[in-house]
């Protein structure tokens, strides 16, 4: 028994040791990203039921570090800015499937033809899908009305100053390496424990008499994929442990596609918003999707005669001390992650000697919800405390703010409250 743990550690540390040091760089640069491209910028490109609205929403969508859980309320502010129903699709394509951290994380598993063309598939799928779309439904879309102002990318404030560059890095890290990693901790642990398990448990002959075949393979994959949630990071060493057991490398691809851009919450979003004929259409784009450019990556790799350096990670260039300290750095972050919502979960507590307002929210999923609705309800005046209990979906304020102004604050952030009887 022990011989199996130590054997599981060391697949994972393996794992861990592979990807810390482009996962950690992919924060960095979405933490420049965040404040370089904030999201009014994003709003305002993508209004309207033409293509250009849908390549732009694409072109955002692809480099954009956010989730499958963390998309939806993003996209439910644009469309209630007045994108089109195409863009919308566009960007709920492109953006949980692939993010500057994750290419990055999925070279260093699965080498370069992978990270090319994984974010070249989820650029096709946001095009495919918003285009059917725009085709298909052609009802008048309102249009987008620009709201004109100074808003601080940092603190939101609106009325014109400027930052300073050391307020400017404080703001990148913290969103790189506190925000960031907070909303997908735990889907990079399980992707990780789960790699574990697959290296080290699932023998390769296995793997490779079940999954080798793609007519199996591709199905299967499908099969797991479309109601699971797991975000484009977490799916990377799940994938890489399979391929590299044996299982068909175009297999690997529909998983990482499919997997992340296709999840219960997901799938009632936009047949709740968009409609069940959106939703039909933004299913089968994915689905088309994933199996298209899983028979190139397959095509590919056959006829390069099955050269294994294109599907092997791409660490190999770096120093064993630069990816040990990577490994420890991130393992630090993903500790305090857990310690910190853990936390949050304890002081939850509070909520109950308090009295105030309460509201249902179902549609907060995730971290990035939660922050992204306490954010927004601490700009209001007259606000004392606010808390939010993702477990019961149920935020809870304390201050003299009227229902209507809340409710109003909680629908701007991309949600859809209800107040309940308070507690």
């Amino acid at each position: 028994m022990l011989v199996i743990i130590i054997g599981f550690i060391k697949e994972v540390w393996n794992l861990l040791l592979a990807m810390s040091p482009y996962l950690l760089f992919g924060f960095l640069i979405a933490g420049i990203l965040n404040l370089e491209i904030p999201r009014k910028k994003i709003y305002k490109h993508l209004s309207g039921s033409n293509i250009k609205s849908v390549v732009k929403a694409a072109i955002f969508g692809v480099p954009l570090p956010l989730c499958s859980c963390g998309v939806i309320p993003v996209a439910a502010y644009l469309r209630k800015e007045g994108a089109g129903k195409g863009a919308t699709v566009s960007f709920l394509s492109s953006t949980p499937t692939t993010g500057i951290d994750s290419i990055l994380a999925t070279y260093s598993l699965l080498g370069p033809i992978f990270a090319i063309i994984r974010p070249v598939a989820s650029f096709f799928a946001g095009i495919f899908g918003g285009t059917l779309t725009n085709l298909i439904e052609k009802s008048q879309e309102k249009k987008f009305i620009v709201k004109k102002g100074f808003q601080c990318n940092i603190c939101n404030n609106t009325t014109p100053h400027s930052h300073t560059i050391i307020e400017k890095v404080k703001n990148i890290f913290q969103y790189a390496f506190v925000e960031l990693i907070e909303d997908i901790a735990k889907w990079i642990l399980i992707g990780i424990l789960a790699g574990g398990v697959i290296s080290y448990l699932i023998p390769g002959h296995i793997i490779e008499q079940y999954l080798g075949n793609p007519m199996f393979a591709y199905p299967l994959m499908l099969l797991v994929a479309l109601p699971m949630y797991v975000c484009a990071t977490g799916s990377i060493p799940i994938a890489a442990s399979l391929i590299l057991k044996g299982m068909a490398p175009g297999a690997g691809l529909v998983f990482l596609i499919a997997g992340p851009a296709t999840n219960t919450a997901t799938l009632s979003f936009v047949a709740g918003k968009l409609g069940k004929k959106t939703m039909f259409i933004y299913l089968s784009t994915i689905v088309i999707t994933s199996l298209l450019f899983g028979f190139l990556i397959d095509y590919i790799w056959k006829i390069s005669g099955n050269n294994i350096n294109l599907i092997i990670g791409g660490t190999k260039m770096l120093p064993l001390w630069l990816k040990t300290a990577s490994a420890i750095l991130l393992t630090i972050f993903i500790l305090k992650a857990f310690l910190k919502n853990f936390k949050k979960k304890i002081n939850v507590k509070k909520e109950i000697i308090n009295t105030g307002k309460v509201f249902n929210v179902p549609d907060m999923s995730c971290q990035h919800c939660v922050k992204t609705i306490d954010n927004a309800i601490r700009k209001l005046e007259d606000i004392k405390d606010v808390f939010i209990n993702l477990k019961t979906k149920k935020v809870k304020i304390i201050g003299s703010v009227s229902t209507e102004l809340i409710v109003s604050t909680i629908k701007s952030a991309g949600y859809s409250p209800k107040e309940v009887k308070s507690e």
